[in-house]
């Protein structure tokens, strides 16, 4: 692997700084419930708000870790909650309100879980209580989208839900003028087309869903920029696929079927969640199955590289017979086991994440493969108007440390043509989510923005909004501003330009 330097800002990490980067019982802290729907203007401010940025960052993840105390068995299974940070001339408000679903409502009347998460939580009273019931929880927390004048709340197993931007109100499920049908699935990680050749160069929206089984069917959306579904199209491969992202270029959808399998047996009996029946095979293959956006033209491709486990891609682009992509990569899956906690994780005895890059020659059908950055590494984000294009920089969520695993402490700057490390830490006390790039207004560079996150100051029990300028992250944060509370750990979110903003 290339040697690259890193620049570290280290104005923030105390003289005594200690071995490890985190205490686990600080880093537990981020994952209660947080109850309390809020809206106000935020006034503490470290730093200043640059006064061109305006638009509206949400975020969605899990904000119920317990249901009137009993508590869920794994993060995954939370109730959705949106949280909504505007930005105006300088100024920022926040809003945080749970998603509506049917299940939510049902649970907040009942005081008690009425429902099997997918990840292993059981509703009270043992097997017998959970055999035979497959009715799962549409729980609306894995990511939010605005497009097509819609703000969706997305859960990769089931429809969306659709909020009013303003409000953050549940105004009932989307189906897209009835192209959905009912518990039709519709991905949590849509990728955005800056320019879609068979949209004569406009913009568009590509997402999939999965349907597993023996053999497993992904479904390929697009959507134009009034938020109509405009091409549908569906293909069958072989085996169980447990897939949560993708990546795009202009001509093709790529897909890592990693080598899992499933046995549903405990689950049907009521034993177990289904997400814990998935077990990671290391002597299989990992297949890359890639997809041509316009089926009738090209057939399916399936190659196949070294076993490994991915959640998500960074990029993927076209050059020459070759796709290349670069992806966060696991040695394996972390599964999840039956009588386990998660906020107990022995992250010494994980393997770490890392950012790899793969090179897909659809000629001759093989891959190479190459590490990119071995500190443990997650949630990359990058320039949206890059996305299936060459990318020059990366951006993520990273570890402190250099190297081991650890929960995500750090934001991380990529340079993937001249190899410059860019490294902000929040350690010891602070806890990274996943990092938002937002460009400059009329920006000529790549790197001409901001990058937006949230950090759980474990210090206060409480969150920030940390604004980094994308183009040197050695300065620290532009500006920090302290929520009133914390968030809870989250999944993924998006940033539009739009401003919305209603208040009490």
């Amino acid at each position: 692997m290339q040697t690259f330097k890193v620049q570290e800002n280290a104005s923030n990490f105390p003289s005594n700084f200690p071995e490890k980067s985190y205490n686990p019982h600080e880093w537990q802290g981020g994952y209660q419930s947080l109850k309390q729907e809020f809206d106000y203007w935020i006034d503490d401010i470290e730093g200043q708000i640059p006064p061109e940025l305006n638009g509206t960052l949400f975020r969605n993840g899990p904000g119920l870790l317990d249901i009137n105390g009993q508590p869920i068995h794994h993060p995954f299974d939370g109730d959705g909650m949106i949280s909504r940070i505007t930005f105006l001339n300088g100024r920022a408000h926040f809003r945080n309100r749970f998603v509506r679903t049917a299940g939510y409502l049902a649970e907040q009347k009942a005081g008690k879980i009425l429902y099997r998460g997918v990840f292993g939580t059981q509703k009270p009273g043992g097997w017998l209580a959970n055999a035979f019931d497959f009715n799962l929880k549409n729980i609306a927390n894995t990511n939010v989208i605005y497009w097509g004048d819609k703000l969706l709340a997305l859960w990769e197993a089931a429809e969306p839900h659709r909020l009013d931007p303003h409000t953050l109100e549940t105004l009932g499920k989307e189906y897209f003028d009835n192209i959905l049908s009912e518990g039709e699935a519709f991905g949590a990680h849509p990728r955005f087309d800056p320019s879609c050749q068979l949209d004569n160069g406009a913009p568009c929206l590509v997402n999939f869903s999965i349907k597993p089984g023996l053999s497993t069917t992904i479904t390929i959306f697009e959507l134009d920029t009034t938020g109509k579904i405009v091409r549908k199209h569906a293909h069958s491969v072989p085996g169980f696929a447990f897939i949560h992202d993708f990546a795009i270029t202009p001509n093709y959808c790529i897909f890592f079927q990693n080598p899992v399998t499933f046995n549903p047996i405990s689950f049907v009996l009521g034993m177990s969640g289904a997400g814990e029946c998935i077990k990671f095979q290391h002597h299989q293959p990992t297949r890359i199955i890639i997809i041509p956006r316009q089926p009738k033209e090209k057939k399916v491709q399936i190659l196949e590289t070294q076993s490994g486990f991915v959640f998500h891609h960074a990029n993927a682009f076209e050059q020459d017979n070759e796709i290349i992509i670069d992806s966060i990569c696991y040695e394996s899956l972390p599964e999840v086991e039956p009588e386990s906690d998660f906020r107990k994780v022995d992250f010494d005895a994980l393997k770490p994440g890392q950012l790899w890059r793969f090179n897909l020659n659809l000629d001759h059908k093989t891959v190479r493969q190459k590490l990119i950055e071995s500190r443990c590494c997650e949630f990359p984000s990058l320039h949206l108007q890059k996305v299936g294009r060459s990318h020059r920089y990366l951006y993520l969520g990273a570890a402190h440390a250099p190297s081991g695993n650890a929960p995500l402490q750090a934001f991380l700057k990529i340079d993937l043509e001249s190899g410059e490390r860019q490294l902000w830490s929040a350690a010891p006390q602070g806890f990274a989510s996943e990092p938002v790039f937002v460009p400059r207004t009329n920006s000529q560079h790549e790197d001409d923005g901001w990058v937006l996150a949230l950090v759980y100051d474990a210090a206060h029990h409480r969150s920030d909004v940390v604004i980094l300028d994308a183009r040197d992250f050695n300065q620290g944060p532009i500006a920090r501003l302290h929520l009133k509370h914390h968030i809870p750990y989250g999944l993924h979110g998006n940033f539009t330009f739009k401003v919305f903003l209603t208040t009490k």
